[in-house]
């Protein structure tokens, strides 16, 4: 006697597709500015008894639901969560500085601000990539830009963010000389994104940029270790 077959029919799981929807459950559709100070607590393989804290610039509402912290780090506006690496930066949770508690998931306040933004601001799905919201660096964000190895690197503010309806998100220089009022604002005409300019950038906190600026020895040697690879591998 042969065995029976299912009702149902052999079904093909396409990997690619699967692995795109999980992508996409992870896209951005709306930031908040964090105002009060929280901080991203991380570590380093360099210092393992030795924890870490960064301002939190902005936390950004998925399109599954969830809600996570933003940091400008390394080449990107970063989420908290993703950053697992020893080597860079593992991260630990969130902090607040006032109470000094370490908690691992975003605040529910700014769940319910997320969600309630997002409901209100709902945009029509669209096949064409479309600006969904600009936010103002608050963390005095400088970004390290580079068209070239062996080309000079010019450190630039960044002035602010775009959030794009695809879930990319850009930062914002200014072009001093195109600027026709001080101070620079999100709107003026005289802004550009980052990448569409500049080959490579780097983003540091403002005490790490004056530092750069300043030629620290330490500092150059830290940043020459950063940056010398990837200009080899291009």
């Amino acid at each position: 006697m042969g065995a029976s077959q299912s009702p149902r029919s052999a079904q093909v799981i396409d990997l690619d597709t699967v692995r795109q929807h999980h992508q996409a459950q992870k896209c951005l559709i709306r930031l908040a500015p964090e105002l009060d100070g929280l901080e991203m607590v991380y570590q380093l393989a360099a210092s393992p008894d030795t924890y870490y804290g960064l301002p939190i610039l902005a936390w950004g509402l998925r399109k599954d639901g969830s809600v996570v912290g933003l940091v400008p780090w390394m080449e990107k506006l970063a989420t908290c969560h993703d950053l697992d690496s020893h080597e860079s930066g593992l991260f630990i949770g969130y902090r607040d500085p006032e109470t000094e508690e370490i908690f691992a998931l975003p605040p529910d306040h700014k769940y319910d601000e997320l969600t309630a933004a997002a409901t209100y601001f709902e945009y029509e799905a669209s096949e064409e990539v479309s600006l969904i919201q600009q936010l103002p660096d608050t963390l005095g964000t400088h970004a390290l830009c580079m068209n070239h190895p062996n080309a000079p690197w010019h450190m630039k503010a960044v002035y602010g963010w775009r959030l794009y309806s695809d879930g990319s998100v850009e930062a914002l220089l200014a072009d001093e000389q195109k600027a026709t009022m001080t101070p620079i604002l999100l709107g003026d005409k005289c802004l550009y994104e980052a990448h569409l300019r500049h080959q490579t950038v780097y983003f540091f906190q403002r005490h790490i940029a004056n530092q750069i600026m300043e030629e620290d020895p330490a500092t150059l040697d830290a940043l020459a270790m950063m940056v010398v690879p990837h200009g080899e591998d291009n």
